[in-house]
């Protein structure tokens, strides 16, 4: 577990961690990192991944390419929507 006291800027927030069979290429670098979400969210996100026996991991990183690949796509068309 982390320590909450380190900045998230620190090499304590940003531990390197070995890729899960269901995460990314074991070649790829991996980090671990600490996000505060809502107790709802998060009993909807356990709940989909107990019904689908995919992994919370999974669905996360799923979201942040999702999202990333939102905002790059705005920032190409000039961010207009």
């Amino acid at each position: 577990m982390q320590d909450a006291s380190a900045s998230p800027m620190s090499s304590e927030a940003t531990t390197p961690a070995s890729a899960d069979s269901n995460g990314p290429d074991a070649s790829e670098s991996v980090v671990s990192t600490h996000v505060l979400v809502p107790i709802e969210q998060v009993h909807k996100l356990r709940e989909l991944a107990r019904r689908t026996r995919i992994h919370q991991s999974e669905y996360l990183r799923e979201a942040v390419e999702d999202l990333l690949s939102k905002y790059s796509r705005q920032a190409d068309s000039g961010g207009d929507q």
